[in-house]
């Protein structure tokens, strides 16, 4: 076995040291998190850079045209997802920011990460690359609608659009177009082959460091709020039991691939904390606990795709992608 396959067969475990150093940074050194929350943004570039790498640009194309898995992911992401977010808070204390933090979350699918998690599980990850700008762009308009009815309109009026837009631009569209460029270069020159050859040894180690960077930078903020914000983690935990299983049947249904149904599994999981906290720090001073709502979900998230990489390729949606 060669060095890369071990480090796909001891990914897991790998995972699992990096979230630990990280929680052992956070409490220890909680002084450092806000120096390590500026390496978030460029740790998720080069991870989405490695990862798109490794799915040829040709694939890229095909991925853009496939109206079908785009309509599912569009479907369970802005009918589906609203639902169970809306019945799984119920049970929520009656604060205002503890709501609109929760809904800021699970109202918007994961543009970043998803596609690594995806990748790993042997789903089609470049389906889910292809489908983050109808992602984004609805979620753009679909956000305030669904926080007015949530929640009511002062929060809705108060979301600011452009931290999406930079973090697609700078997290998205520049690793992709980088990744591109790399392959091109990697076709007409050996010096490119080598260096693509090279980075195809990166995607676990920096999933590791992206794990490492987002748990130990958020971890103090999580814990000088706990005795607020733990109720919210039931809610977060049932909606990763809750997703997997719905939208693998609605994958089912629809006789997608089983490539697409784990990626559908993953989009319709996987939610947008990272790109959504800036705006959840932009909010009003009323609502100073949304961002600690939203990193717990963050946090939660991270460890059930781990476990889920492992669990929708062997139980959920089994076969040959």
């Amino acid at each position: 076995m060669d060095g890369k396959a071990l480090l796909q067969r001891r990914q897991v475990a790998i995972y699992a040291v990096a979230v630990l150093l990280a929680v052992a940074a956070g409490l220890g050194r909680p002084a450092t998190a806000s120096v390590v929350e500026r390496f978030i943004d460029p740790v998720l570039a080069l991870l989405l850079y490695v990862t798109f790498l490794e799915v040829p640009f040709v694939r890229f194309r095909r991925a853009f045209r496939n109206r079908r898995f785009v309509a599912a992911a569009l479907g369970v992401n802005f009918l589906v997802v609203p639902i169970v977010a809306w019945l799984l808070t119920r049970p929520l204390p009656a604060e205002p920011a503890l709501l609109v933090g929760a809904f800021l979350v699970l109202l918007t699918p994961c543009i970043d990460y998803v596609i690594t998690f995806t990748d790993l599980a042997g789903g089609d990850a470049e389906q889910v690359t292809a489908t983050t700008p109808a992602l984004l762009l609805v979620q753009l308009l679909a956000l305030p609608v669904y926080l007015w009815l949530f929640v009511g309109p002062t929060v809705a009026t108060a979301i600011d659009p452009r931290p999406f837009v930079e973090a697609f631009l700078l997290i998205i569209a520049l690793p992709l177009a980088l990744a591109w460029a790399t392959e091109a270069w990697a076709e007409r020159s050996p010096h490119g082959t080598s260096w693509q050859t090279a980075m195809g040894w990166l995607p676990v180690p920096m999933l590791a460091v992206t794990l490492f960077v987002v748990i130990a930078s958020q971890l103090p903020r999580v814990w000088s709020s706990i005795d607020q914000i733990a109720t919210v983690v039931p809610v977060y935990v049932a909606f990763l039991l809750a997703m997997p299983p719905i939208a693998g049947v609605v994958g089912a249904r629809l006789d997608l691939p089983v490539g697409e149904r784990r990626a559908l599994v993953f989009t319709s999981v996987t939610r947008n904390s990272l790109v959504v906290l800036p705006l959840a720090l932009a909010l009003p001073p009323a609502y100073q606990l949304v961002p600690a709502v939203v990193v717990t979900q963050t946090l939660v998230e991270l460890a059930g795709m781990v476990t889920l990489t492992r669990v929708v390729p062997r139980w959920l949606v089994p076969g040959e992608a």
